[in-house]
């Protein structure tokens, strides 16, 4: 209300009007608040209303914010799977399909006719797959890894070709959980080959120019720069701070720097004419002589790891001197910078090699390559549909295979005659005595027969356990029985010693000599190579005891060449892309040429795409699984949280109604009290 104070007797009227106007200000500023409460639908509007209210409603309003984007997420993520998933079914249907048909045709009452319409049949699931696999979400392609925009599979010399990178994007679930809403390579519809591993370490050696990030470093932990000390034959330690150096000529210069000036300092000489340098993969320093013997060591500086990294101490300390100037390794790893020269892994210049891949073969020249990039783009430039990585180690280079071809097509890397055995050396050659022959035949091996028993006699009976014959071409006809253990199918070179055993007493009981015939690899074309002499007549491979041996292992497929009276079996080590656009294309050739055996392999092929697709379509299955229900979790902290803030910043309607016409009968009370004040004279009281 408005009204003089009754302690104040007599007042004059500028007092009582100032005290008038500010109750009424007073009065119509808390109507206003009112009003504003009644019109936004809250009590607290500012900070300075309520603090500790305000504090918390902030903290809730951050939270809320964060989970509408979350759950934009989740819907995002929730779309994209749907799509991932529907591609995933029709691939399985596409599958299904190619079974059943390779089922149907497999059986001895389907003619050639039947199959080659078939065959057009399973090409029309071919580009059915292909048109499904490069489906787009609202994240983009969803098969193309962490590269969404742009189709993940390309037609490409008769083959399909992946052309996506990276694992996959993810989405944020929250509480630091993610979810992939892509998927990249390493599933039946977007694999690569893997095999072809670099079976070479290329042992770079260190240079100048190596960065110090490209270091294994002395523990096999890279390298941490920072500080550390030295000294020279005892004397008080000098410290040394690399941790500005980004290369090994960085730390060279910089350490080199510091004894300088170490000397100058101290009238002394500590380094020789040949300073500090590298050899091979480690620091060399070269310590002047003197008498007594000088010596120089270092130290780390408390925790630090910096010169134990570099090689110049270690655990059980060391000391560089005039006969000891080599520190540990730092182990290089190799990069697509590193020149071929540093390569300590290959011994000679490079040459040529023969890679084939779809059905086409190319040449290339390698000896003009200055660095593993220049390797690198001239085979990814042969334009075969192969990549060239440095493995995870850095130890060596891996080609991979990314173009489905069907197995007629599967990659293969092998020598040029008279070149050095290029591809061996640096480790990429797909037939090497190494090769495992679990390998062969895209991965079915090779069977032999073993251990079989004599009906008759009830005792093993070698004959019957031999697995080919080799006819040599000589003037006697002289044949070679040989008997394959299952412990001889390690590798190839253990397949070629076995050979050899074999041949060995069978060629002396002929009367020849150990020369007139070897197993071996050739330095050209992959294949097993069978060497007889050179006066002999063409040599003959047949398989015994209905063994698969001889075949499986290319021999009875081989090429005779007479002017080396050599048989080099053709290659069961080719590497293909194990995905369903390959299993597909060997059903369509194999119904196309009619070759019943080719069908029932690629329908087992498609059958073991069907599970891996099953497995894929779980994986994703749990990955929405995951989505549902963080979605469900968020939206239920999104309600206690919307309803915490609720009850701490909306207005109570009723109570705020309720002083809303409290304050309006305030108001005029005071609006009447102040004017009927306002109009009392000197004359009201005479």
């Amino acid at each position: 209300m408005t009204s003089i104070p009754s302690n104040l007797g007599r007042v004059p009227n500028s007092l009582a009007s100032r005290i008038s106007l500010s109750n009424l200000g007073r009065t119509n500023a808390s109507l206003l608040r009112v009003q504003s409460q009644i019109a936004t639908g809250r009590e607290v509007l500012r900070p300075s209303d309520d603090i500790v209210r305000s504090a918390t409603i902030s903290v809730l309003d951050d939270r809320l914010e964060r989970s509408e984007q979350l759950l934009r997420n989740f819907s995002h993520a929730d779309s994209a799977l749907g799509v991932l998933d529907s591609v995933l079914a029709e691939a399985n249907e596409f599958a299904l399909q190619g079974k059943s048909i390779a089922s149907g045709q497999v059986g001895s009452l389907t003619t050639a006719s039947d199959r080659a319409g078939a065959a057009l049949v399973v090409d029309q699931l071919i580009h059915g797959l292909f048109n499904g696999v490069n489906r787009a979400s609202v994240a983009g392609y969803v098969l193309g890894g962490s590269q969404t925009s742009r189709a993940p599979i390309e037609a490409f010399l008769g083959g399909f070709k992946y052309t996506g990178s990276g694992p996959g994007l993810t989405t944020d679930l929250g509480f630091a959980s993610a979810v992939p809403i892509t998927l990249g390579s390493g599933n039946p519809l977007t694999a690569t080959s893997t095999r072809v591993r670099g079976s070479v370490d290329l042992d770079p050696v260190a240079t100048m120019d190596t960065r110090l990030g490209d270091l294994n470093g002395a523990r096999g932990l890279g390298v941490s720069m920072g500080t550390f000390q030295f000294s020279f034959s005892g004397a008080p330690a000098v410290t040394v701070d690399l941790s500005s150096a980004d290369t090994i000529g960085d730390v060279a210069a910089q350490l080199t720097g510091a004894i300088r000036q170490y000397e100058t300092d101290n009238a002394v000489t500590v380094l020789g004419p040949g300073g500090i340098s590298v050899s091979g993969s480690s620091f060399s320093i070269d310590v002047a002589p003197g008498v007594p013997a000088p010596s120089l060591a270092f130290f780390e500086v408390g925790t630090g790891v910096t010169a134990r990294d570099l090689g110049l101490t270690a655990d059980t300390p060391f000391v560089f001197s005039p006969t000891t100037a080599t520190g540990a390794s730092l182990d290089p790893k190799a990069t697509w910078l590193t020149p071929i020269t540093a390569l300590a892994g290959v011994t000679g210049t490079l040459g040529s090699i023969k890679v084939s891949n779809a059905g086409r073969s190319a040449t290339i020249d390698l000896s003009s390559a200055q660095t593993l990039q220049d390797v690198r783009n001239l085979i990814e430039g042969s334009g075969l549909g192969v990549r060239v990585a440095i493995n995870a180690e850095g130890t060596g280079i891996d080609v991979l295979n990314e173009l489905s071809a069907g197995s007629a097509g599967a990659l293969s890397i092998s020598e040029v005659t008279g070149q050095g055995l290029t591809a061996t050396r640096l480790g990429i050659r797909t037939l090497t005595s190494d090769t495992s022959l679990q390998d062969f035949n895209f991965g079915s091996g090779v069977h032999v027969v073993d251990g079989k028993i004599n009906p008759t006699t009830g005792v093993l009976d070698p004959a019957l356990n031999v697995d080919f014959r080799i006819t040599l071409g000589d003037p006697a006809g002289t044949t070679l029985d040989i008997d394959l253990r299952p412990q001889d199918l390690t590798t190839v070179q253990t397949l070629i010693d076995r050979i050899n055993s074999e041949a060995a007493g069978q060629l002396a009981a002929a009367g020849l000599p150990a020369t007139a015939f070897a197993a071996g690899l050739a330095d050209g074309d992959n294949g097993i190579a069978l060497v007889q002499d050179s006066t002999f007549t063409q040599l003959r491979i047949e398989s015994r005891n209905n063994s698969t041996a001889a075949d499986e292992l290319g021999l009875l497929s081989g090429t005779y060449n007479p002017a080396s009276a050599t048989l080099i079996g053709s290659d069961r080590a080719k590497v293909r892309v194990d995905s369903l656009f390959t299993h597909l294309i060997d059903l369509r050739d194999a119904l196309a040429t009619n070759n019943t055996r080719g069908i029932a392999l690629a329908g087992e092929s498609i059958d073991g795409s069907i599970a891996d697709l099953a497995d894929t379509r779980g994986l994703v299955g749990g990955y929405a699984q995951r989505v549902d229900k963080a979605t469900v979790r968020e939206i239920d902290r999104a309600t206690l949280d919307e309803s915490t803030r609720s009850q701490l910043r909306d207005v109570d309607f009723t109570v705020a109604a309720t002083n809303f016409s409290l304050l309006q009968t305030q108001l005029e009370a005071g609006l009447r009290v102040t004017a009927l004040a306002s109009s009392r004279t000197l004359l009201d009281f005479l």
